[in-house]
């Protein structure tokens, strides 16, 4: 397939094929990152991408998602915490035992 010059830089073309004709799907750029990683954590990468038949990047990418969604969870349990203390939510305990 054909892309113009001006699109190319932009897009990047992923063709999935099912039988009896093909589809074609777009995607917005990916980016990419360059990271040191120290001999263990490299090992042990290698290992977990052997061990479940994914690639290192997409335990990487995994393993980012999963960082950045705990770091956005504990700033907003840090914006709510005052909220909850003035309402006499005090500890975890203290939640579970309203909502059970």
């Amino acid at each position: 397939m054909w892309i113009p010059r001006r699109v190319e830089p932009r897009l990047r073309q992923l063709v999935a094929t099912r039988a009896g004709g093909g589809t074609t799907l777009w995607c917005m750029n990916t980016r990419s990152l360059t990271i040191r990683l120290d001999l263990p954590l490299d090992q042990e990468l290698e290992r977990a991408s052997a061990a479940t038949g994914r690639s290192r990047g997409d335990i990487v990418r995994d393993a980012l998602r999963r960082q950045l969604q705990l770091m956005r969870f504990e700033r907003l349990r840090a914006q709510t915490i005052p909220f909850a203390e003035a309402a006499g939510f005090l500890t975890d305990d203290d939640v579970f035992a309203a909502i059970s």
